[in-house]
């Protein structure tokens, strides 16, 4: 066995240093000589080989052996087979030339912050809210002596901040090992993978004087990559097995660059840091309800103030972190394409990750724990992967690029990125197009073009409802607030009693309700039929009018996060992959006894569905009708909920409203 290895990493030795011939010749006569063709050294053989006849314009030999290597019992052999015959068919991404030279000083695109601005002013707000938290806090606890109580408030803060820091990567090797037992590697195995990542790792490593970070591989086929710590020199970097099977050796190098890029930035450790404090906010929000339930009169209206303000600052500070969390990628893929000078790789493995998500999404019955636990960490958030993975499936480059118009130019995007750890993929992708056109390359998947077209978009037609259109999409807490105010008006003028305050915020709610609803649910009876793709690629798509539609498919698994008894269903077209929301006419009890009863015996089904197409991060349909080939018919019951509720509202509302006076 020793033997074949070391035979094995002559060939990839030569690959390496560009004598193709030469690697081609021994894995033939080592593939030739083989005996076990299931050992993971000849499959290991077999992709080098394939790789090989690429090198060598042998591009009939290559396809041969990937359509041999796609039949083979071994399911990772057929997915890397399956993405090395769309490279070699070179229909639909060609790979643009990356730089003659690494290390090239690149204007840094996609983002206005300066990351050390960014990193500064979160964390310096933070500390300052968990302080003002700990200070209200011991002032209520120890109101004879507030000086003491400030001491213990400055003490105190300082202690939880320091053990945050040193202790929650400690916390999280717990986490990691227990969840998705993580297996820590040497650099040898990672180059065994991917020798490019290897000699990245080294090279970043040694210019930044950095302290090589802990490996890990996650035995998931999710491909993902993520790093955290507290310190640079203690640093874990771990990605997922999937990264090495639907990603090609320089663009598993890119991803290792990225997430060096963090350790580099210290990035890493702010955003351990940041995040623990944020849920410090949160635990003394919840902390403060207890105690203003327990004290006396004085204590409670303390402790209730604290908990407002602590609730406000939790909120403040989760989108101070999503902030931050988005910036930080931006500069580790600008990272990664100045040290690599391969910004076209990283773009391929961005949306290669999303393909493979969407890929692993189909053979399994439930999500992905480690895709759905790691999403703030990871280099990608899985709940973008549905349109960017369906796009590659099957689109030319210009297709692929054309849904990232709606990341790149729908005011939604921006709106709905507010809400989310990373960028859109879109705009990371410009970003890294970006790059490319600084050093002189070609840009990845048509973008140039893509942006020309975007800039031709119908702008009255983006842009000229948006201002409204979010005031409808926060519709019901508009109404909860005018009815608040309408109410207190009443009473201030004393010509209700405080009873009325409650009825005019559930009139508020159920108009605030019953307007959203017509807006979101239009008539669906004449909708039209399309497939996955074409709605993925609308550039001027929704999350509040819904655009009735028909699309035919597989249901391959249900939709929500390891839930076994979840409701929502993922269909499958020959173009892509889409979530169906459902809802029972007996709500979330109806949709438990959906999920647990029939979920199973239709998954697998072809049917024909009609709903509302939404988008945002994640596109969805909310399911109004599905029809199986076998003639079963389900109903979903969104607009009926939605009416139902608005009208309950104002109903009840009306029967507590008091005489005026």
């Amino acid at each position: 066995m020793s033997l074949q290895f070391e035979l094995l990493q002559t060939a990839i030795e030569a690959y390496q240093q560009q004598r193709y011939r030469e690697a081609v010749e021994i894995l033939e006569n080592y593939c030739n000589s083989s005996i076990d063709h299931n050992s993971k050294y000849y499959l290991q053989a077999q992709f080098w080989l394939v790789k090989a006849y690429q090198k060598t314009h042998q591009s009939q030999q290559a396809i041969a052996l990937a359509k041999q290597l796609s039949t083979h019992p071994n399911p990772e052999a057929q997915k890397w087979a399956k993405l090395a015959l769309e490279s070699l068919n070179n229909v639909k991404h060609s790979k643009p030339k990356r730089a003659a030279q690494a290390g090239i000083k690149l204007a840094v695109a996609g983002v206005a912050s300066n990351l050390t601005l960014a990193s500064g002013v979160t964390i310096t707000l933070l500390l300052g809210m968990v302080f003002v938290l700990f200070l209200a806090l011991t002032f209520i606890l120890s109101s004879e002596d507030p000086v003491n109580g400030l001491n213990i408030a400055i003490t105190g803060t300082l202690l939880f901040n320091i053990a945050a820091f040193f202790l929650s990567p400690f916390l999280l090797d717990l986490m990691q090992n227990w969840l998705y037992r993580t297996r820590w590697v040497s650099l040898a195995e990672i180059q065994q993978h991917s020798p490019e990542a290897a000699r990245i790792i080294q090279r970043i490593c040694g210019q930044q004087k950095l302290k090589q970070p802990r490996l890990g591989i996650i035995d998931d086929q999710n491909p993902t990559a993520f790093t955290y710590g507290s310190l640079p020199n203690t640093a874990r970097l771990v990605v997922s097995q999937g990264l090495f099977t639907y990603l090609e050796d320089e663009e598993i190098a890119t991803v290792y660059a990225h997430e060096l890029g963090h350790i580099v930035h210290w990035d890493f450790a702010v955003m351990t840091l940041a995040s623990t404090l944020v849920q410090i906010t949160y635990l003394i929000y919840t902390f403060a309800r207890r105690l203003g339930r327990s004290g006396g009169e004085k204590i409670k209206n303390a402790a209730g103030t604290a908990a407002l303000a602590a609730y406000v600052f939790y909120l403040v500070g989760t989108y101070l972190l999503l902030y931050l969390s988005r910036t930080r990628e931006y500069y580790a893929d600008h990272f990664a394409a100045e040290t690599t000078g391969n910004p076209n790789a990283l773009s391929r493995a961005l949306v290669k990750i999303a393909y493979g998500i969407l890929e692993e999404s189909k053979h399994a019955a439930e999500p992905s724990r480690l895709i759905e636990g790691t999403r703030a960490l990871g280099i990608y958030d899985a709940k973008a992967a549905t349109a960017t993975g369906t796009a590659y499936r099957i689109a030319q480059p210009q297709q692929l690029g054309r849904v990232f118009l709606w990341d790149m130019f729908n005011p939604w995007g921006w709106f709905m990125e507010l809400n989310s750890t990373h960028p859109l993929t879109g705009k990371r992708v410009r970003a890294l197009s970006t790059y490319a056109e600084q050093l002189g390359l070609e840009t990845e998947f048509d973008l140039s073009r893509v942006v020309a077209e975007g800039k031709r978009l119908d702008k009255k037609k983006l842009y000229g409802n948006f201002v409204l259109d979010v005031l409808l999409y926060a519709a019901q807490a508009i109404g909860v607030l005018c009815g608040l105010i309408v109410g207190i008006s009443l009473v201030s003028a004393k010509v209700a009693s405080g009873t009325v305050v409650l009825a005019t915020v559930l009139i508020g709610f159920g108009v605030g309700t019953l307007i959203k609803t017509a807006v979101m649910f239009p008539n669906f009876q004449f909708a039209a039929s399309f497939d996955v793709l074409e709605l993925m690629s609308n550039p001027y798509a929704s999350p509040l009018r819904g655009k009735p539609v028909q699309i035919q498919g597989e249901l391959i698994g249900r939709g929500d996060a390891g839930y076994q008894f979840g409701s929502d269903l993922k269909l499958q077209d020959r173009t892509g992959m889409i979530y169906l929301r459902y809802a029972s006419r007996f709500g979330s009890f109806g949709n438990f006894l959906f999920g647990m009863n029939r979920v199973k015996n239709l998954i697998g089904s072809s049917v024909s569905t009609v709903g509302w197409f939404r988008r945002g991060v994640m596109p969805w349909l909310d399911l109004a009708q599905l029809r199986t080939d076998a003639g079963t018919v389900v109903n979903s019951y969104h607009r009926f909920w939605l009416y139902f509720t608005g009208t309950g509202a104002i109903i009840l509302g009306v029967l507590v409203l008091p005489m005026l006076a």
